[in-house]
């Protein structure tokens, strides 16, 4: 019998730039092709379509996937879960390298067809392979991808199992055990569990939240406490910013849906969330009302601001792009003066994120929320839940699909750390069925 080799390309020491590959004899699939976003926003200048892999990856934004080299083996197809830039960010740098079909779910895919419309440095000519959640694909004869349904903080988002002739290998990046979503499926808990009887080899599972006790709250009670916080106010009638996650369908549906008990317009504004709201429309993921507006363009935005100070803050619901004080984005332009919306004394900023755990994004969003106080902002943080499992999640998990090994990714050392204490709890052993893997190792497990 093979061995099966696990290479832990990107995202082992870190948030973001997730990439791992599996060796089956002679063929390799690639899970993952993500960018970490703290790396290039170092440098305010970087524009990352005109930048070559290698200058990309000297930086660590993206993958170092020139370790596949030493990798025997082709590359039979590269295999993404979701639509976060973390997962398919790296695909227009370096998927070109690699004659493999790119297979995603059919939101996952349009996100990456606009990521390599957009490339101005490379040509990607990879077929792109819509596969919905449920489905089964042939890679080689001996190969087969299926795709399980699993909520997450985007919509069309799935585990992915390879099943080889050596046992399965499961891929669980990201997820969380949300049984009240408010837009998709709850997850596939019957294929899990058939998945998990028939044996799993390896599981490799995120470990973002794995040291947060619980269980990660549902969606729709972040929806609530949204609702709390717009509508649960006797000041009605004062200028308020929404700012979250361009990719959150379900957190704009909810939105959408408070602005219109609230008697407002909402007005989406910035380029990503341009790009995500309309490509879900597009695949009947949300329905956008009438009223709606959405912006993209820097020029069109500062219309749209004008429009509301002159129409009346009262009237609309700005939703905008920068909850973490990225450089360039809506909220950081309105913090900084540079657009007619002018900020006043008892205006509300309602932060429908957390914050990313990087010293990079904490900083970034610390000058944010004091610029917008000193102009007279009321902040309301953390009106969120996560999209990622915490520890009791991770535990139901593993007992759910009871895999012979596990190897914790998408994450630093801490969060790897935390993973493996639960694990124990579990009954695995570090070093021989829970494994600590860092970038650029290999680990080959044996049948």
């Amino acid at each position: 019998m093979e061995d099966i080799g696990i290479v832990a390309v990107g995202g082992y020491n870190e948030m973001g730039r997730n990439m791992t590959a599996v060796v089956v004899g002679e063929d390799i699939v690639i899970l993952d092709m993500g960018i970490r976003l703290d790396r290039v926003q170092i440098h305010e200048d970087a524009e990352i379509d005109r930048m070559h892999s290698l200058e990309l990856i000297d930086m660590g934004a993206i993958p170092d996937d020139t370790i596949m080299r030493d990798v025997n083996g082709t590359v039979r197809a590269i295999v993404c879960t979701h639509g976060h830039l973390d997962h398919i960010g790296a695909i227009p740098k370096l998927a070109h390298r690699y004659n493999a079909p790119i297979i995603s779910t059919p939101y996952t895919t349009a996100l990456i067809r606009q990521q390599i419309d957009e490339e101005k440095k490379f040509k990607v000519n990879n077929p792109l392979i819509a596969l919905k959640a449920g489905g089964t694909y042939e890679i080689t004869e001996d190969i087969s991808v299926e795709f399980v349904s699993i909520p997450h903080s985007i919509v069309d988002s799935v585990i992915a199992v390879l099943h080889t002739p050596y046992g399965s290998v499961m891929y669980a990046c990201d997820f969380k055990l949300d049984r009240a979503p408010t837009i998709g499926d709850s997850p596939d808990f019957d294929t899990l569990r058939r998945i998990g009887q028939d044996g799993v080899l390896a599981m490799i599972t995120e470990t973002t939240n794995s040291a947060r006790s619980g269980k990660t709250p549902s969606e729709t009670i972040a929806k609530e406490m949204l609702r709390d916080v717009l509508l649960g106010t006797e000041e009605s009638h004062v200028g308020m910013i929404v700012t979250t996650f361009a990719s959150h369908i379900a957190r704009l549906n909810a939105i959408i849906e408070i602005a219109e008990e609230m008697g407002r317009i909402p007005v989406f504004m910035g380029r990503s969330m341009e790009k995500y709201l309309y490509a879900a429309h597009e695949l009947g993921y949300i329905t956008l009302p009438e009223d709606v507006e959405v912006y993209g363009h820097r020029k069109d935005v500062d219309r749209a601001l004008k429009k509301i100070m002159e129409g009346g803050k009262e009237k609309y619901l700005p939703v905008v792009t920068g909850h973490q004080g990225e450089p360039g984005s809506i909220l950081i332009r309105i913090a900084n003066g540079e657009t007619p919306f002018k900020v006043e004394s008892g205006d509300r900023i309602i932060f429908s994120a957390n914050i990313i755990p990087s010293p990079m994004t904490r900083a970034n969003r610390y000058a944010l929320e004091t610029k917008l106080k000193m102009r007279g902002a009321r902040i309301y943080d953390d009106v969120h839940v996560s999209g990622h499992a915490y520890r009791e999640d991770h535990w139901e998990m593993l007992r759910i699909v009871q895999p012979t090994h596990v190897i914790p990714a998408h994450g630093d050392l801490a969060m790897h750390s935390a993973y493996i204490e639960m694990a124990e709890d579990a009954g695995y052993v570090l070093g021989e069925t829970v494994h600590l893997l860092r970038n650029g190792e290999i680990l080959f497990l044996e049948p």
